[in-house]
């Protein structure tokens, strides 16, 4: 017999990707999320059928080197092993940017994959231009450091204003996939298993993600 709802054990699990809706905030200039119903059971429908339009930059997403390379890899053709495996999040909230010392005070000696929680709260409900991005000094850290893909809370690892994206450029062209607009306010500082697989666009820059991180003992 199958346990009682109230009898089974807490999942394991933290989900680390905001709610996507409508409401969710995007980058400025990029296509918000729009849901049209092609069908709906109440009209008379056989099933309720729906079409999204979006940016694939949307709420979690990845970055592939097509972002900012022309003949750059798409999210189809990554690793699909870069987004499952051991993960360090750290905890650097506060921080106006995420430069090269604060970086250098870490043990990186093993880390393929490395989340940066800038905030102390949930994702703004609006799109805001003060968070914390990387410097450039911090981008070659990781570079160096053999990183296969880093992840933020924030928008972008760029600053708001920063127009020919030298950070993006920097990671992607080194190698470093890039994960953005993560909800780490459940991830407390520690090792996670992390799993974030994008779709498989062929042709496309980007892909939102379900994000999710198993502790490790």
């Amino acid at each position: 017999m199958a346990p009682a709802m109230d009898d089974r054990p807490a999942s394991p699990l933290i989900d680390v990707s905001p709610v996507l809706s409508p409401a969710t905030a995007v980058w400025p200039g990029d296509t918000p999320l729009a849901i049209v119903w092609a069908e709906r059971v109440e009209r008379g429908g056989g099933s309720n059928l729906a079409t999204l339009t979006l940016t694939p930059h949307l709420g979690a997403h990845v970055d592939a080197p097509l972002h900012l390379f022309a003949g750059g890899s798409d999210v189809a053709a990554l690793d699909l092993a870069t987004f499952i495996g051991p993960a360090t999040v750290v905890d650097l909230a506060g921080a106006a940017a995420v430069d090269a010392p604060a970086l250098a005070r870490l043990d990186l000696r093993g880390v393929e994959r490395l989340l940066l929680r800038t905030r102390s709260g949930p994702t703004p409900a609006v799109f805001s231009p003060h968070y914390a991005p990387l410097t450039l000094a911090a981008a070659e850290l990781l570079v160096k450091a053999r990183i296969r893909i880093i992840g933020i809370d924030a928008p972008s690892v760029d600053h708001a204003e920063a127009a020919e994206l030298p950070v993006h450029r920097r990671l992607l062209g080194g190698g470093v996939v890039i994960l953005e607009g993560l909800e780490l306010g459940a991830a407390p500082a520690g090792r996670y298993e992390l799993i974030a697989l994008p779709l498989k666009l062929a042709g496309v820059e980007a892909s939102p993600v379900r994000a999710i991180l198993r502790p490790l003992g």
